[in-house]
C-alpha cells in the first residue's frame, strides 16, 4: 500500500492543495491591504529603528525571528517550505527528524530556492499593487501581514517541486532526454499547459471577487457580469490584481521552480 508521503505525488492531491494554497494566498494579501504601504518597515536602519539595536530593515529582522522560531519546529526540512534566512543562520530543529521515503528521495534532496526573488517582487510589485501609497504608522501589523504573505507565496511557488516530480513520472523519457541535453526551453515548453493557467487565473479572479466584497444582502458580482468600475472602489482587492499576481509573479516563478528542479533530477 502506497504511504500516505507518496500520495502527495498524485496529481488530484497536487490539485487539492495548490487550490487551498489560493486561499490562503488570497487572505493574507487582504490583509496586507487594509494598511498603507509603509515604505519604512523595508528600509534599512530607517529612523524609527535609531536606539533599538536593530541593523537592516525592521521587515527583515522580524521576518528571521519568526523564522529563527520555526526552524526549530523542523519546518524547513519540508521540500515546499523554504526559509529566506539563510539556513547557516537558523537553529536545528529541536524535533526529531521525519523518515522520508525511498521514492520521496528526490524532493528532499534537491534544494531549489527562489526566494530572493520572491522577496524583491513582493516589495516592489505585488505591494504597489494590493496597498494604498502613504504611511499610517501600522508598522507592527503590516509586517506582521508581510510575513504570512511572503511564506504563503514562497509555499505554493516551491510547491513546484512537487509538481515538477509529478510531471516527470507520468512522461520519464521525454523530460530525461531534455534533462540530459540541458535543454531549460524544452523543459519549459513540454511542462506549461497554458490551458490549465487560464482556469487557475480565472478561477483566483473569482476566488478573489466573492472574498473581497462587503457581503450585503444585493446581489454578488460571482460569476456574473463584469464588475463596474465605481465598484471596483469597494472591494478589499481588485480581482484583476489578483489574478494578475498569478499570471506574472506566481505562475511563471512556479515554473522556474519546476524547471531549475528537473535540472538537478538527472
Amino acid at each position: 500500500m502506497a504511504s500516505q508521503e507518496w500520495n502527495y505525488l498524485e496529481l488530484g492531491n497536487i490539485r487539492s492543495t495548490l487550490i487551498r494554497q489560493e486561499d490562503t494566498i488570497l487572505f493574507q494579501l487582504i490583509e496586507r491591504a487594509q494598511f498603507k504601504r509603509n515604505l519604512a518597515i523595508y528600509q534599512d536602519d530607517a529612523e524609527f529603528l535609531k536606539g533599538t539595536g536593530i541593523s537592516g530593515s525592521y521587515v527583515r529582522n522580524l521576518l528571521q525571528e519568526t523564522e529563527n522560531i520555526h526552524a526549530k519546529a523542523r519546518r524547513y526540512t519540508s521540500p515546499d517550505e523554504k526559509p529566506f534566512t539563510s539556513r547557516s543562520q537558523l537553529p536545528d530543529p529541536v524535533l526529531p527528524p521525519l523518515v522520508v521515503p525511498e521514492e520521496m528521495k528526490y524532493l528532499k534532496s534537491i534544494d531549489v530556492n527562489l526566494n530572493s526573488k520572491i522577496y524583491e517582487l513582493y516589495i516592489s510589485t505585488i505591494l504597489p499593487w494590493v496597498t494604498k501609497e502613504g504611511d499610517d504608522g501600522q508598522y507592527g501589523s503590516s509586517s506582521v501581514c508581510d510575513i504570512q504573505a511572503l511564506q504563503a507565496l514562497s509555499k505554493r511557488i516551491h510547491y513546484g517541486t512537487f509538481v515538477a516530480e509529478s510531471k516527470f513520472r507520468s512522461q520519464p523519457e521525454e523530460y530525461t532526454k531534455l534533462i540530459k541535453a540541458g535543454d531549460r526551453q524544452g523543459i519549459m515548453d513540454l511542462l506549461t499547459n497554458k490551458e490549465v493557467e487560464e482556469k487557475v487565473i480565472k478561477r483566483v479572479q473569482n476566488k478573489a471577487t466573492a472574498y473581497g466584497q462587503e457581503i450585503t444582502d444585493e446581489t454578488s458580482y460571482v460569476h456574473g457580469p463584469a464588475i463596474p468600475e465605481d465598484r471596483l472602489k469597494l472591494f478589499k482587492v481588485n480581482p484583476e490584481t489578483m489574478g494578475k499576481i498569478y499570471r506574472e509573479i506566481i505562475i511563471p516563478l512556479t515554473k522556474e521552480v519546476e524547471v531549475d528542479y528537473l535540472l538537478q533530477r538527472a
